[in-house]
């Protein structure tokens, strides 16, 4: 993919972190981007479109792709980043944990890749890239219904990907150590240097790190490419 061809992007929980960055980046190489989160954005770009929305919510998600389609009229690109963790012993977890996780990591990115294939289909294009985590792999304590949750998302992919490969889409995933934001401020600092132990190449990842897998997926050269994800760091199934 490159800024000759500008592309409709849509990047799911943008207004910060990972998807504010993969925001930015796209909008600076020529393309339009829809992003969306729970409250308003502070991007301001003329290529930029945010809508504030749950994306576990099917009506709010369902007036999203009505917009994008009544003013694009498609989508060539979707990138499922929303998401949110819970670092806890599964004895210690309330079952309202539970639901916020699955609701946000993987209804959200069910009810996305349903309608954007939708859009997608129409001109036999697209790319979905999915977000999970090397606490998958890695099976790490205190992670289970956060890593249950982005497990799912993974055989959400391999099944989809098939379904829609017919119809010019490809579906893949990237698995990411942690990164420095938000989402690990909370991780007590001795659980971030046991994680980074584990991997091949002992580091934080960065926003480059991600940036350069889903160029890959995005590329037009990676149509052969769908049902596949790459976890970063050296980590491996």
């Amino acid at each position: 993919m490159d800024s000759i061809n500008k592309n409709i992007i849509l990047i799911t929980g943008s207004r910060k972190g990972i998807g504010f960055s993969l925001s930015k980046y796209y909008l600076d190489n020529g393309h339009i981007v829809i992003g969306c989160s729970r409250y308003e954005s502070e991007l301001q770009h003329e290529n930029y479109k945010h809508f504030c929305l749950d994306v576990s919510n099917e009506k709010q998600v369902n007036d999203l792709f009505m917009n994008i389609r009544k003013q694009y009229g498609r989508l060539d690109v979707l990138i499922n980043n929303a998401g949110m963790a819970s670092m806890n012993h599964t004895l210690l977890t309330p079952l309202s944990t539970v639901t916020k996780l699955f609701d946000t990591n993987f209804t959200g990115t069910f009810l996305f890749s349903r309608q954007a294939v939708k859009l997608m289909k129409k001109n036999n294009f697209g790319r979905i890239v999915n977000f999970s985590t090397v606490a998958v792999p890695l099976n790490l304590e205190g992670e289970a219904i956060y890593a249950a949750s982005k497990s799912a998302i993974e055989q959400f992919t391999k099944v989809f990907s098939k379904e829609v490969a017919c119809m010019g889409v490809t579906v893949n995933t990237i698995g990411p150590t942690p990164i420095a934001t938000d989402l690990i401020k909370a991780v007590p600092k001795n659980k971030i240097e046991e994680l980074l132990a584990q991997q091949a190449i002992k580091r934080l990842g960065n926003f480059d790190d991600i940036i350069n897998v889903i160029d890959f997926y995005l590329d037009s050269k990676s149509n052969f490419i769908t049902g596949q994800t790459i976890y970063l760091g050296g980590v491996f199934k």
